[in-house]
C-alpha cells in the first residue's frame, strides 16, 4: 500500500474532522484545527475529488488495495466523504438562509427597490462552475490589476492595489479591503480576491491594501492608515474611472475591525492628523469575520461598539457560527447594538458551518456572501439615488 494515499487520505480525514468539529484558537491544537480544517471547510468538493476519489480509483487501478491495512484507509475515505458531503450540504443552504438576512436587514421587498440599471446582472445563483474547476483561482481576465500603488510613506506597508475592469468604464463606485492577520500579520491581494475582482469585473474599481502594522506602530496607527487609503481614493482614483463619492469599506478580521472603526469614525479630525480636512465619509460598510472587541491592552476607546451612533452608514455583517477565534455572539451583540442605535440598516448573516476566513475561496459559502454584498451595494446605491433626486 503506498505511503502517498495513505498520507492523502489522512490528511483530508484530519482536515475533516476539524472542520466539522474546530478546536477553539486558544486551546491545544487550535492552531492546527484553524489550518486544516479551513480548506475541508471551504472546498469541500474538490477535497473529496482530488484528495478521496482519484487517489482511490488510482489505489484500485494499481492494486494497492490487498490488504487488511489497504482496505481500512478505504474505510477511512468513505468516512471522510461522508463528513465532506455534511460540509457541503451546510454550505449549499447559505444563499437561503443569507437572503432570509437580507429580507430582515433591508425588508421583504429590497430586490425590488434596487434601480433597475444596478440590479442588471445581480446572481441568484452560484457560479457553480468556478466553484468545482477553479476555486482557489481569484484572477480574472477582463480585470486588470495596478499593483503597489503608494498612498502614504511607510514604504511597502503604505502600498495598495488598484482593480478596474479592462474596458475603464467611467463613474464607478469603488469599495476598499482591508486584510486581516491579527494587526502583526497578512498582506495585500490575499483576502477576499473573489469578492474584489467580482466587482470589477462589474465596473466597480477595488482597492486592496497593505497597512503598517504591530509591534512598529499600536492604534489608531492602523485606523489612519485607512483614512489616507480613503483620502488617496477621493483625490486619485478617478484615473481610473471611479467615481469616489460612492465608497464602501470592507475587510476580514483585523481589517473588518478597521474598516468598521473607519466607517463609524468619518471625518473625525483625531484620526486624520495632517489630512484633518479630508473627506474620509463612506457609504457603507461591510465586515466580514471580524474582530468585534477592544485592541491589545487598550480600553472600550479602540472597540467598534464604543463609536456606535445613530449616523453610522449601513453595514452588512458576515460572520460563521463555527469561528475558533472570535464567536460569533460578539457578532451577533454588535450588529443587535448597531440596530438598536444606527437610523441606517444593518444586515447580519450568520454563516453555518462558517469558519474564520471564509472569504480565501470560491466557495458556495463565500460565492453567496459576495452576491450578498453586491446585492446590498446596490440597495444602498439605489437609496442613495433617490434621496439626492428627492
Amino acid at each position: 500500500m503506498p505511503f502517498g494515499y495513505v498520507f492523502t487520505v489522512t490528511l483530508v480525514a484530519i482536515g475533516t474532522l476539524f472542520a466539522l468539529r474546530p478546536v477553539p484558537f486558544s486551546r491545544p491544537l487550535g492552531r492546527m484545527s484553524y489550518y486544516f480544517g479551513l480548506a475541508a471547510n471551504e472546498l469541500p468538493f474538490a477535497a473529496f475529488f482530488w484528495m478521496l476519489l482519484l487517489p482511490t480509483a488510482l489505489a484500485f487501478a494499481d492494486g494497492d488495495i490487498d490488504s487488511a491495512g489497504g482496505w481500512a484507509v478505504v474505510a477511512l475515505a468513505a468516512v471522510t466523504a461522508i463528513g465532506l458531503a455534511v460540509i457541503a450540504y451546510r454550505a449549499m443552504g447559505e444563499r437561503v438562509r443569507i437572503e432570509r438576512a437580507m429580507d430582515l436587514g433591508l425588508g421583504a421587498g429590497w430586490r425590488a427597490a434596487i434601480d433597475a440599471d444596478l440590479g442588471v446582472g445581480l446572481r441568484r445563483r452560484p457560479p457553480l462552475a468556478r466553484i468545482l474547476v477553479l476555486p482557489i483561482f481569484r484572477r480574472r481576465l477582463d480585470v486588470r490589476r495596478v499593483a503597489d500603488l503608494a498612498y502614504g510613506g511607510a514604504g511597502r506597508r503604505n502600498l495598495l492595489d488598484l482593480y478596474h475592469h479592462r474596458s475603464r468604464p467611467s463613474g464607478a463606485p469603488v469599495m476598499i479591503h482591508l486584510h486581516g492577520g491579527g494587526y502583526s500579520g497578512g498582506h495585500k491581494n490575499s483576502q477576499s480576491l473573489p469578492l474584489l475582482y467580482h466587482l470589477a469585473s462589474r465596473g466597480w474599481v477595488c482597492i486592496s491594501a497593505n497597512y503598517r502594522l504591530r509591534p512598529e506602530v499600536q492604534h489608531p496607527d492602523h485606523l489612519i492608515d485607512l483614512k489616507k487609503i480613503i483620502a488617496w481614493v477621493r483625490e486619485h482614483a478617478h484615473e481610473y474611472g471611479a467615481d469616489p463619492s460612492t465608497l464602501f469599506v470592507a475587510g476580514s478580521s483585523a481589517g473588518g475591525h478597521m474598516a468598521a472603526l473607519a466607517a463609524l469614525t468619518q471625518n473625525d479630525p483625531a484620526f486624520q492628523p495632517g489630512f484633518e480636512d479630508a473627506d474620509t465619509s463612506v457609504t457603507g460598510a461591510i465586515y466580514l469575520n471580524g474582530w468585534y472587541g477592544t485592541y491589545f491592552g487598550q480600553g472600550p476607546e479602540s472597540s467598534p461598539l464604543a463609536h456606535i451612533a445613530p449616523d453610522a452608514p449601513p453595514f452588512l455583517v458576515a460572520h460563521g457560527d463555527l469561528d475558533p477565534l472570535v464567536p460569533s455572539a460578539d457578532a451577533r451583540h454588535f450588529a443587535d447594538r448597531l440596530r438598536q442605535t444606527s437610523a441606517n440598516p444593518v444586515v447580519y448573516a450568520e454563516l453555518h458551518g462558517g469558519n474564520h476566513a471564509f472569504d480565501l475561496y470560491h466557495s458556495v459559502r463565500f460565492e453567496a456572501v459576495v452576491d450578498a454584498i453586491e446585492g446590498f451595494t446596490a440597495w444602498v446605491r439605489s437609496r442613495e439615488r433617490r434621496a439626492v433626486a428627492g
